[in-house]
C-alpha cells in the first residue's frame, strides 16, 4: 500500500532513534486544505486511536486514519538530500495535480478545500 524508499525509511528511522518517548511510530494522514485542496500530513506519534489503520513497511510501523488510507494507496515517500538541505517527498499515483510546494495535491473525484498559497 505505502512504499518507502530506502534514504527515507533511514531517515525516519534515525528521527524515531532520536525520540527519548518510546514506542513512536510514522503517521501519515491527509487533510482537507492546501493550494490544490488537500495536503499530506506526515511526523512521529505515539499516541493511537480505534480510527487507525496499522502497517509495517520494511519492518517500520506506519499508522493512517481510515480516512486517509483511500488517498494513500499506492504512495511512495523518498528523502532526498540536497547540498545543505533535504527533505521528504511524496509521490501519490492517486493525485491528478499537485501544488509546486508538493505538500498539496488534488484528486478526481474530490475536490478538498482549496486555499490560497502563501
Amino acid at each position: 500500500m505505502i512504499n518507502i524508499s530506502d534514504s527515507a525509511m533511514k531517515r525516519i528511522k534515525d528521527m524515531l532513534a532520536e525520540e527519548e518517548t518510546p514506542n513512536m511510530f510514522l503517521r501519515l494522514g491527509v487533510n482537507p486544505g492546501g493550494c490544490s485542496g488537500f495536503s499530506y500530513g506526515m511526523g512521529l506519534d505515539d499516541q493511537e486511536s480505534e480510527e487507525d489503520v496499522h502497517l509495517e513497511v520494511g519492518g517500520l510501523k506506519v499508522v493512517v486514519d481510515k480516512e486517509s488510507v483511500r488517498f494513500l494507496n499506492g504512495l511512495e515517500i523518498d528523502f532526498q538530500e540536497s547540498g545543505m538541505s533535504g527533505g521528504f517527498t511524496i509521490n501519490n499515483p492517486n493525485a491528478i495535480a499537485s501544488c509546486g510546494c508538493g505538500q498539496s495535491f488534488r484528486m478526481k473525484d474530490e475536490e478538498g478545500r482549496p486555499e490560497v498559497c502563501d
